[in-house]
């Protein structure tokens, strides 16, 4: 646990150490916009001045593939596990590009498609009507089409199959597993984008930044999403300690090793983890931290609301333990004032716990509200008023009355516990509904949005 001077020059010593780290996102944005205008500048420098109906469809076709191509590129770096991105974007917003992105890819594909081929019906004489058999005569006689026609498939399933309704009935190990697929499907698409048209025979320059685009994004995908975690366990050498029940529904797995505080994790961070059990080997789940690193000693707490969570109950000492990470980029350096409140939804206090016990501040500095259903809910409970009586913190909670009826968590409800809660900053993890109506109230009451730090892992 962490000792703290008190009074002025604790809080003095508090706002030295504050740095927030910046956010690569908007330089990152520039870039992607940069690339693509890149990719229509190529377009453009290639296309003749076109009269007939069929040209200008053609050339449609080209432009959406050309786009269409370089956003399958970027789709794949999303999935990489970069640490630039992860830890200082943050995971869940990455994801949130790599779904906005997949969507685009998927529109500009099916465009590519039908304009082409619209565009080759046109040509051949057979309009509108002979899309469907130009197309056929396409896979069979042009190179790489039969490839792409494959990719464009598992490119059209993984899309399907990540609609909102659809992927909430998929169990989740099913939907991961079948969006890895993602990468057979720009393998087999990558060659028909250097095989057909003109763009890349005409400018040899375009087709070397293009492998050197396809080859940077696959060196990141090996050495993120493989070498990297296979050195990183093969260092470590994660075991199950044992299972501890916290409440009714929710345990600590404790996780032994070597050097583990030594994994880079930071407070509000979180893992990939795959234990090594039968029926477990396949899946790999994100849990965040519950406490600090110990060089031996590392845990998670996690509450049972599906078939891999609630399996972890029945782990046993001495099970293997594959990890992948730290992920995240809820972490102090986010923080930019003297005063943090840490708001919980049920087990979403695991992150916040580990910040509670590590952020630097002076006594009456930091304030945890804590939400569940009922008192018998509230998972380390004991550590946390431990904790809030050697920092001088604050430990608040908020539970149904006994009736069911929900607390009140406003606007008004939070300037009453903190008259100067526009003056913190506040981190906070929950499900998603409970996030959204905090995320109200505390803007409700005055805190700028720049100050609110949330992160979901839930992709």
């Amino acid at each position: 646990m962490s000792t703290i001077a008190g009074g002025r020059a604790a809080r003095r010593q508090t706002m030295r150490r504050i740095r927030p780290r910046r956010s690569p996102a908007v330089p990152l944005l520039i870039a992607v916009w940069a690339g693509a205008a890149a990719v229509l500048w190529l377009w453009w420098n290639n296309t003749p001045s076109i009269a007939d109906n069929d040209g200008r469809i053609l050339n449609a076709g080209r432009i959406t593939g050309l786009l269409a191509g370089y956003l399958m590129a970027l789709v794949v770096l999303q999935m990489a596990r970069v640490p630039a991105l992860e830890r200082r974007v943050g995971s869940d917003r990455v994801a949130r590009w790599h779904a906005m992105t997949g969507r685009y890819t998927i529109c500009l594909v099916l465009a590519h498609l039908f304009l082409t081929m619209w565009g080759y019906a046109l040509q051949s004489g057979k309009g509108l009507g002979g899309i469907v058999q130009q197309t056929v005569d396409s896979v069979n006689q042009l190179p790489d089409m039969g490839k792409a026609a494959i990719g464009t498939g598992l490119l059209v399933l993984i899309g399907f199959i990540s609609v909102g309704w659809l992927r909430r009935l998929i169990p989740y190990d099913t939907w991961y597993h079948v969006h890895l697929l993602t990468y057979a499907a720009v393998f087999l698409t990558f060659w028909h984008q250097l095989s057909t048209g003109n763009d890349f025979a005409v400018e040899p320059i375009a087709k070397t930044v293009w492998y050197g685009l396809y080859g940077s994004v696959t060196a990141l995908v090996l050495w993120y999403r493989i070498l990297s975690p296979i050195r990183l366990n093969l260092k470590h050498q994660m075991r199950v300690q044992a299972v501890i029940e916290e409440t009714p529904g929710i345990v600590s797995v404790l996780i032994s090793g070597r050097k583990l505080h030594r994994m880079g994790a930071e407070a509000g961070q979180f893992f990939r983890w795959r234990f090594l059990a039968p029926g477990m080997r396949f899946s790999s789940h994100p849990y965040s931290l519950s406490a600090s690193p110990r060089p031996n000693m590392l845990r998670i707490t996690v509450k049972a609301i599906g078939d891999h969570s609630a399996a972890l109950r029945d782990l046993e000492p001495g099970t293997r333990v594959w990890a992948e990470g730290p992920y995240g980029a809820l972490t102090a350096g986010k923080r930019s004032q003297g005063k943090v409140l840490l708001v919980a939804g049920g087990v979403g206090i695991t992150p916040m716990r580990t910040l509670f016990e590590t952020l630097p501040g002076a006594s009456g500095d930091l304030t945890l509200l804590y939400r569940a259903n009922t008192t018998q809910d509230l998972a380390l409970w004991d550590e946390l008023a431990a904790i809030s009586k050697e920092r001088g913190a604050r430990l608040m909670y908020a539970v149904n009355s006994p009736d069911g009826e929900r607390p009140d968590i406003s606007a008004d409800s939070l300037r009453r516990k903190l008259p100067d809660i526009d003056d913190h900053d506040v981190f906070m993890c929950g499900p998603p509904g409970f996030a959204q109506e905090v995320y109200a109230a505390l803007r409700g009451a005055g805190v700028p949005a720049r100050r609110i730090h949330h992160e979901s892992f839930e992709m």
